[in-house]
């Protein structure tokens, strides 16, 4: 068989063609995003019909992260040794039939388990889509490539979230998980007629060795991307499992309008993302990841030390913090992926979306010891973790700058860094 390169290439000979598989492997992002934000502003639903306390919702939100992030672990010295686009239909199927077993799951224990297997094939799938992209798309687009995939988060907060929320209010809360795994399999289908061979990380079609893994976990610039995307979910996700309940409780929204929350936040972004990838390959990725830091500390403070507010504002903070805290990933996850070689991509991406996915558990649990319940019902320390968000975050730029460029490399020999990511 040809080189898969060449393979994508042809499918790829304008602008339009790589677009065109772009927004396929967002679709698959988007029923992934979909699964897992859906979850958290059914919290207070589930709270009530299932019987489970707040340390427990966090539970279910943290095995999905969790559990990605051990299994993308496991499967990181392995995942350059397939075909990209096998491996993906593989654990996406995975991920379907997860989602399908999270909606007729009746109890909080059925219900944790089936999470925990979605997340154990979301991880990899996720991985394995930031791989694809970075194999497909040149350095010099990377960021806008990066941002349509990031889209889908801003599309699953609009139209996915809050369609979700009114078929659970309609019907009952296993309503969404039914209608993902509908949607999922539906996309899986075009990725098996459309997705082409992506095997140019393989050299003539040979197996990467084990050996390649451990050059991997000794490259102390791979470690500085993990590092960076550590501190990015840190920096973000803290805030997000009890968002919903803190605005429900605290702030004094309407539960049945926490669908408008994701609505503008989501509406938002999906006109900012791809903005924000132009001009990061514009002026540059650390420069535009500085902006975007800076206005999102302001938001998170606001938003986590707010008592009650009309639903109006609400509504603005939350489109500022969707638009802000969520386009840091788009510079940082382009300057991540260019970290290591081509011939070592699928396992680095494996290893920074298990960083991820491990750091979203271990904030949900912080969030869970940190967050208590008032004798009123309020939430009480969310400001905490406000704080806590902005510190790491303002940690973070420093991190970013330690990250080199590994784009330009030797056939035989470990890559050579010289360039700055912030850069390109």
């Amino acid at each position: 068989m040809a080189d898969s390169s060449d393979a994508i290439k042809s499918r790829q000979a304008s602008p339009l063609s790589e677009r065109n598989l772009l927004l396929l492997l967002a679709a698959v992002q988007f029923t992934q995003i979909m699964d897992f934000m859906v979850m958290m502003p059914l919290g207070p639903q589930l709270m009530r019909q299932l019987a489970i306390s707040p340390q427990q919702f966090g539970s279910l939100i943290s095995s999905f992260a969790l559990t990605a992030g051990l299994v993308g672990l496991a499967s990181a010295p392995f995942i350059d040794r397939f075909d990209r686009r096998h491996l993906l239909l593989f654990v996406y199927a995975g991920f379907t039939l997860g989602t399908l077993a999270c909606g007729i799951s009746k109890t909080w224990e059925m219900l944790l388990i089936s999470r925990s297997i979605c997340g154990a094939f979301g991880g990899v799938s996720g991985a394995t889509i930031m791989a694809i992209v970075s194999d497909v798309v040149p350095s010099e687009r990377r960021a806008r490539g990066m941002s349509i995939i990031m889209t889908a988060f801003s599309v699953a907060a609009a139209l996915g979230v809050p369609f979700g929320l009114k078929l659970a209010q309609m019907l009952r809360w296993e309503a969404p998980f039914l209608a993902v795994a509908a949607i999922a399999a539906v996309v899986w289908a075009l990725l098996f007629r459309i997705l082409p061979p992506v095997k140019s990380h393989l050299k003539d079609g040979q197996v990467r060795s084990g050996r390649d893994f451990l050059l991997l976990l000794k490259d102390r610039n791979a470690w500085k991307g993990l590092t960076l995307m550590m501190m990015m979910v840190f920096g973000h996700f803290t805030v997000i499992p009890f968002l919903s309940p803190f605005l429900v409780r605290n702030v004094g929204m309407a539960e049945n309008d926490l669908f408008l929350v994701y609505m503008v936040g989501g509406a938002v972004t999906v006109f900012t993302g791809p903005l924000v990838g132009r001009l990061a390959d514009q002026h540059g990725k650390f420069f535009m990841y500085c902006i975007l830091v800076g206005g999102a500390c302001i938001v998170i403070r606001i938003l986590t030390s707010s008592g009650p507010r009309p639903e109006w504002q609400v509504l603005v903070m939350a489109g500022f913090f969707f638009m802000l805290a969520s386009a840091r990933f788009i510079p940082s996850q382009a300057a991540i992926s260019m970290a290591v070689p081509p011939a070592r991509r699928g396992a680095y991406m494996s290893l920074v979306a298990c960083s991820r996915d491990l750091a979203s558990g271990l904030t949900t649990g912080v969030g869970s010891m940190v967050v208590a319940e008032g004798a009123n019902g309020m939430l009480l320390h969310y400001d905490q973790l406000g704080l806590f968000a902005i510190g790491v975050s303002v940690a973070s730029l420093w991190v970013f700058q330690q990250v080199k460029s590994a784009e330009v490399v030797s056939e035989d020999t470990d890559p050579v860094r010289t360039e700055d990511m912030a850069r390109h």
